[in-house]
């Protein structure tokens, strides 16, 4: 399965490493653009300084392990989606052979446009809620990765419910607790 990150679930640190986590487990093929990736690398800039340095360091780690996921040659011509500023992302779907785009903006990826270009959209909650479904274990390992890298990075106790709550995966979160 190929599967579009959108820039709003890369962003977010722990939603992003529980997604990527995924792929590094087999459990999709992740696609993305170079546009996409710099619109997570300014929304860093909110984080304040020196947020954007760790965000091109940690972006140019998830494109050396995953080399094949950068979609380059992608024509947004002729598209159209009630957000002007998506239509890239939809473009860079169709030119991956994406089979879902995982975005929070489900309102901007109506199902009857995705549906024409044969791509689903799924939020990253129930996105991840599939694959504990399907393999328990798999995604339980990658939770558990997450957890302890943002404790060490905390450097104190955090409870993997609410933190996968915090990083917009509630359900992942209460099934996985």
């Amino acid at each position: 399965m190929r599967v579009v990150l959108d820039a709003c679930v890369i962003f977010p640190t722990v939603m992003r490493e529980m997604l990527i986590g995924a792929a590094e487990e087999g459990l999709y093929v992740p696609l993305w653009s170079e546009r996409i990736v710099e619109e997570w690398v300014r929304a860093t800039n909110r984080l304040g300084e020196g947020a954007e340095v760790i965000a091109r360091a940690e972006a140019a780690t998830m494109q050396d392990r995953f080399p094949q996921a950068s979609v380059k040659d992608y024509d947004p011509t002729g598209l159209w989606l009630p957000d002007e500023n998506d239509i890239h992302v939809l473009a860079a779907g169709i030119a991956g052979r994406a089979d879902i785009i995982v975005t929070k903006n489900l309102g901007d990826f109506p199902t009857r446009i995705l549906s024409q270009h044969n791509i689903l959209r799924r939020d990253p909650d129930g996105f991840l809620m599939d694959f504990l479904e399907d393999d328990p274990a798999v995604l339980r390992r990658v939770a558990g990765r997450v957890h302890a890298k943002a404790e060490t990075i905390s450097g104190r106790s955090l409870e993997l419910r609410g933190l996968l709550k915090r990083a917009g995966l509630p359900r992942t979160g209460k099934a996985l607790a």
